[in-house]
């Protein structure tokens, strides 16, 4: 699953860049986008540390920091959509790759944290 996880990442990350390059060149477009491309990018980095955490607690850490990242970029596909600078319909494939990603992140942090009790 470690591996699974490193190329889902890594593709979620090539997604948002690709959603942000397409992205029209307003200032409001760029503006969300940029915070996309930020969030959305970060994911891939969050869950490469936490395969060198030093503790079980780092380890959560480090995928609630990833979990942290994914919210936000919910928050940033949300907005685009809501301000009809991108389809609905063409959000929701990467929206749905979010919310799934989540869940994992959720599902880890749960296991370990029952794991450390």
């Amino acid at each position: 699953m470690e591996q699974d996880l490193k190329l889902r990442t890594r593709s979620f990350a090539i997604r948002i860049v690709k959603l942000f390059v397409s992205l029209p060149k307003t200032t409001a477009a760029q503006t969300v986008g940029k915070q996309l491309l930020r969030s959305g990018t970060s994911v891939g980095a969050h869950y490469r540390e936490s395969q060198y955490a030093k503790s079980d607690a780092d380890f959560v850490s480090k995928i609630q920091g990833a979990l942290q990242e994914l919210e936000e970029t919910i928050y940033w596909l949300e907005l685009l959509e809501d301000m009809e600078i991108y389809e609905r319909e063409r959000l929701q494939p990467i929206h749905r790759e979010a919310d799934e990603l989540r869940a994992i992140f959720i599902t880890i942090a749960k296991k370990v944290k029952a794991r450390a009790a």
